[in-house]
């Protein structure tokens, strides 16, 4: 496939860099360090995906995420999730009322709030699972269902949800059909030592900072829409498509390190979004077309929910970022694979 690209596409690309340089500054005046975590959540937005935030309390998520709803001139709304939240508190609920003219009396769908266009789900393992499905329909259909009714969400719709690792008890673990709705998760770390000086100086002072709307609603959907017009070339497809059915215990092509360490793989959505994750990497980079390299700095992201340890690789201390890590050193982005009865052949780099 050739990498020539019209200059009409040019200018998209540019017009994307040029937004999401100016989206991170914006954030970078509020957010210290996070560079990996800002990139994942940009990429995931201009893909229609949602992100699960892995991280300690204190690193900034909650701010994070309302500063990115600023930035984009977006409605954003918070939902606390506790153990005694109903899925009626997320998605709305039907009152009756009385219309003072005619005195009859009427259902009226009182919006919840998940009607905003960025939703902080925060702490979503702390609820019962019949409240997390709530959220199941919305993320997935962009609407929801109330007294039978179908409610149209608003767009663009994109729900960022944080879990704490440290704290278990007391929660309720996402199941994996849920998790698999999250397009990234997304691992927020401990700041560096310069960093977490910058962070003490900054929220230790008498200041305030105004944060500039970069984006709306109609420029959103135009940069979507470019991402998913990236080409991408039938090795590089191969590629992800080798990483991500590798994984798979039941099809024959799980490599025995693979076997013994992994329980469960990940499935088609996996692929899908590892291509799409790679698109909008690669116009994060200039490029309007998909290298390996935009497959490998997306893979652990949209893999690392989506793979089960095997009690013997916990028991190692092997996790799922480990089983990428080799992955991506054994799997050859040069080699193309060949469709044979339906199956991929396994195909490794030599050392």
């Amino acid at each position: 496939m050739s990498n020539a690209t019209n200059p009409k596409d040019l200018e998209q690309v540019e017009k994307l860099r040029k937004a999401y340089a100016a989206m991170k500054a914006e954030i970078q005046k509020v957010i210290v360090g996070q560079d990996h975590v800002v990139d994942e959540l940009f990429m995931a937005l201009f893909c229609r995906g949602h992100c699960l935030l892995i991280g300690v309390p204190g690193l900034a998520k909650t701010l994070l995420i309302s500063t990115l709803a600023k930035v984009l001139s977006l409605s954003f709304n918070r939902i606390q999730f506790t153990p005694d939240l109903m899925p009626s508190d997320i998605t709305g609920t039907e009152v009756i009322q009385e219309d003072r003219t005619t005195g009859r009396r009427e259902f009226k769908f009182l919006p919840g709030p998940v009607f905003a266009n960025v939703i902080l789900a925060d702490e979503i393992n702390r609820t019962p699972p019949k409240t997390q499905a709530a959220l199941l329909e919305a993320m997935q259909e962009y609407q929801v269902t109330v007294g039978g009714k179908r409610h149209e969400l608003q767009k663009p719709f994109f729900v960022l949800a944080t879990q704490n690792p440290i704290e278990q008890e007391g929660t309720y673990p996402l199941p994996e059909a849920q998790l698999d709705r999250f397009m990234f998760m997304v691992k927020v770390d401990y700041p560096s030592a310069a960093e977490e000086r910058e962070i003490l100086r900054r929220t230790t002072e008498d200041r305030s900072t105004e944060i500039k709307p970069v984006l709306g609603a109609a420029e959103i959907f135009d940069l979507q829409s470019i991402v998913r017009r990236v080409p991408i070339a039938d090795a590089v497809l191969d590629y992800a498509l080798r990483l991500v059915r590798q994984t798979r215990l039941t099809t024959g092509e799980a490599p025995d390190w693979v076997k013994e360490w992994l329980q469960w793989g990940a499935g088609p959505r996996a692929s899908q979004n590892l291509v799409l994750g790679a698109k909008a990497h690669a116009l994060l980079q200039g490029r309007f077309y998909v290298a390996a390299e935009d497959i490998r700095a997306v893979c652990k992201p949209v893999m690392r929910h989506r793979l089960i340890t095997s009690f013997a690789a916990e028991a190692e201390g092997i996790t799922t970022d480990k089983v990428i890590d080799r992955m991506l050193q054994e799997v050859d982005p040069n080699k193309s694979a060949v469709l044979e009865d339906g199956k991929l052949p396994r195909v490794i780099a030599q050392g």
